[in-house]
């Protein structure tokens, strides 16, 4: 927790600010070690304090690291009691609540709003944080081997979503509460495939389907991030080829990954291929992007990234092709950024027809 205090830091000094208030929970878990409804504060001696409702304060006390905490009560009690605090000094937040923002200025003479300091201290992954990311990989793993036992004509989409589900949670690995989604994972098949966040529906496997699952579950507070495209039954010529450029495409994009690399390198591997493929109109997103504790966050791996790839960075790569109201196919690994891909998914990218 110290380094990450320190690297925090670090970037906030960058803003010329000497405090960083965290109101985001991602941001005051990184910071703090605690998940939950308060404000962190970290001081520019490293000295962290966390301020919180009465109801938080015991987990707060609990699972915080070497944080002060303060009991205040919700709303103008809990902001008031960071103005009296940080007063006097050069602030950076992330808070993103326009009043409370307004509410902040009128009584701290020098503070700014930013979420860089956060992202950037994020971005590069410490030991503990890798090891969750693999267990987190592992876990899903697993899940797709229950999906080639489970999956058959005639299973909902979302009966097979409710059978992952039971099967992560009793592994502590829960929902990302990702805003844009009604679901917690992606199941899509068919036609469905071919959007590439498709909600899960009841419709009903069917000979011949092409089944794009996407599984992004957070462990222990961190988020990883893989997707396999199963067969079933028999499987159109030109499914199998698209898979198979996908495939490659995918695999010429992981030889990208590595120190020193920019991400838009590794866009361009994957698209050029499908390009090439004459596929390109049908690969509508970028190749990836970073996960940790939030299901995207920084680095992307997109076209216009400027990013250069360090050490211990977690990114995923994610090429896909999609042919409207038909199929889609995407492959997706979670990847920690070493001199070679540290590849954190094992489960078989082979076409599996079951």
């Amino acid at each position: 927790m110290e380094e990450r205090r320190k690297r925090l830091l670090k970037y906030a000094h960058g803003l010329d600010c000497d405090v960083l208030v965290s109101f985001e929970p991602e941001n005051l878990y990184y910071m703090t070690g605690f998940w939950g409804e308060a404000i962190g504060i970290l001081e520019k001696n490293g000295q962290t304090t966390i301020i919180s409702p009465e109801l938080e304060v015991g987990r707060a006390e609990e699972e915080s690291v070497d944080c002060k905490v303060i009991t205040a009560e919700r709303g103008v009690g809990l902001i008031s009691s960071l103005a009296s605090k940080v007063k006097n000094s050069k602030v950076c937040t992330d808070c993103q609540n326009y009043p409370t923002m307004e509410s902040l200025k009128k009584s701290i003479s020098s503070i700014k709003y930013s979420t860089d300091p956060f992202y950037r201290a994020r971005e590069v992954k410490d030991s503990k944080e890798i090891t969750i990311l693999k267990k987190a990989s592992q876990i899903i793993d697993e899940m797709y081997e229950l999906c080639v036992k489970k999956i058959k004509t005639g299973l909902r989409e979302s009966e097979l979503q409710s059978i992952l589900m039971s099967f992560a949670m009793e592994r502590e690995m829960f929902s990302t509460g990702y805003r844009s989604t009604l679901n917690p994972l992606i199941i899509a098949g068919g036609p469905n495939g071919a959007l590439p966040h498709a909600q899960v529906t009841r419709r009903k496997f069917a000979r011949g389907d092409m089944i794009v699952v996407d599984l992004t579950l957070r462990y222990k507070g961190y988020v990883s991030d893989a997707t396999r495209t199963f067969g079933l039954g028999t499987i159109s010529d030109n499914a199998k080829e698209v898979y198979e450029i996908v495939k490659e495409s995918q695999r010429v994009g992981l030889k990208n990954v590595r120190i020193g690399a920019s991400c838009k390198s590794i866009d361009d591997a994957c698209r050029n291929y499908i390009d090439k493929k004459n596929y390109g109109q049908y690969f509508i997103h970028s190749t990836g992007h970073g996960i940790g504790l939030e299901v995207h966050e920084f680095p992307t791996i997109s076209q216009k990234s400027q990013t250069i790839l360090q050490k211990d960075m977690a990114i995923t790569v994610e090429p896909g092709i999609y042919i409207p109201k038909k199929f889609g196919v995407r492959i997706e690994d979670s990847v920690i950024v070493k001199d070679r891909p540290m590849v954190l998914h094992k489960f078989t990218k082979d076409l599996v027809i079951i």
